[in-house]
């Protein structure tokens, strides 16, 4: 098996990693919208750390799989996080194996200790896949639990979510909402990377550290969403006296999927919690984005099994269970 490093405007390479991806997504992730090339392109290479994709052809020339490859620069710097993608017609014949010695070994390589999938749902494994079959085979072992959770946008749902929002507006007297479209303003820049700052005690797994984002991250991850054609939403709640930020919550639609949008995070500040501001500014969300992007139909989020006040909150949204998705890490020190 020969393996080519993809680079991001190797076209050819890139669409037959985009294609091997889609093949393997109504076994792999059933309940996840299918991705255009300029939003596989979108997910594929985002953030700013390290990252390395490869894609593995047989004897013949034929793409057979691929994988990515994360090597954080910033925090984490003794892991490396991705995910394995095989052809379904090429699976249980050794190519999965021959990725992953591949991807260890660059991992090892760049002096990891750990190689996990944790990160975006995609690179992570649903539970009952052959993914896991695969990850349990070869001595992973498990960690924390997402679940993923659908919402189906129609007249019927907002209606009934009228009467709850007006509910949850007594509990929220003091504060107001903000919203915008596309890149932060840079005025709510410093607000925002700051009211992140407060993501530090979600769930996550054993050793993993959390992610510091300040403003140039901010910058560089929305310019980089921009330049691929997504669309960016944000709902912020703030103190009227003071401008502080006290929850947000973000969330995009990728290029060539105009009936599904994906839920980033949703975060409210410790010392203001109680206020429902987190299914509040979830409400705002909705009417900025039924304003915006009038096909929208779906809106697709994760949460960590073990978050059950979010988790809460999505059912009373009218969020449904689609799947559970788990990362899994090998140990590359033995």
């Amino acid at each position: 098996m020969d393996f080519e490093q993809i680079d991001p405007v190797n076209t050819p390479a890139m669409r037959a990693c985009h294609a091997l991806t889609d093949a393997g997504r109504p076994v792999d992730h059933p309940h996840l919208p299918a991705l255009s090339f300029e939003g596989f392109k979108t997910w594929w290479f985002h953030g700013d750390d390290r990252q390395e994709s490869w894609l593995a052809r047989d004897d013949s020339g034929e793409p057979v799989g691929c994988y990515q490859l994360v090597l954080p620069e910033r925090e984490n710097r003794a892991m490396a996080f991705g995910g394995l993608f095989v052809a379904p017609p090429r699976r249980r014949a050794g190519a999965g194996t021959a990725l992953l010695a591949h991807c260890v070994a660059q991992a090892r390589q760049a002096g990891r200790v750990g190689l996990a999938s944790t990160g975006a749902v995609r690179t992570k494994v649903r539970d009952g896949s052959a993914g896991a079959a695969f990850a349990a085979a070869r001595g992973a072992a498990t960690g924390l639990a997402e679940v993923i959770r659908i919402q189906e946008i129609t007249p019927v749902l907002l209606k009934r979510l009228a009467a709850l929002r007006a509910e949850a507006e007594t509990h929220a007297a003091g504060y107001e909402f903000v919203s915008w479209t596309g890149s932060t303003p840079d005025i709510h820049l410093e607000q925002v990377a700051l009211v992140n700052s407060a993501m530090s005690d979600a769930p996550r797994e054993g050793g993993v550290e959390p992610e510091i984002v300040d403003a140039e991250r901010i910058r560089a991850a929305e310019q980089s969403a921009l330049a691929n054609g997504v669309h960016l939403y944000s709902v912020a709640a703030r103190q009227p006296a003071t401008g502080v930020f006290v929850a947000l919550t973000q969330l995009s639609m990728y290029a060539g999927t105009e009936d599904w949008a994906s839920q980033g995070d949703t975060v409210v500040r410790p010392e203001d919690r109680g206020h429902r501001l987190g299914i509040l500014v979830k409400f705002a969300m909705l009417d900025l984005l039924t304003r915006h992007e009038p096909g929208i139909r779906y809106i697709l989020t994760g949460n960590a099994e073990s978050n059950t006040h979010m988790a809460a909150i999505n059912e009373r949204l009218g969020y449904q269970v689609a799947d559970t998705y788990r990362s899994w890490e090998l140990d590359l020190t033995t």
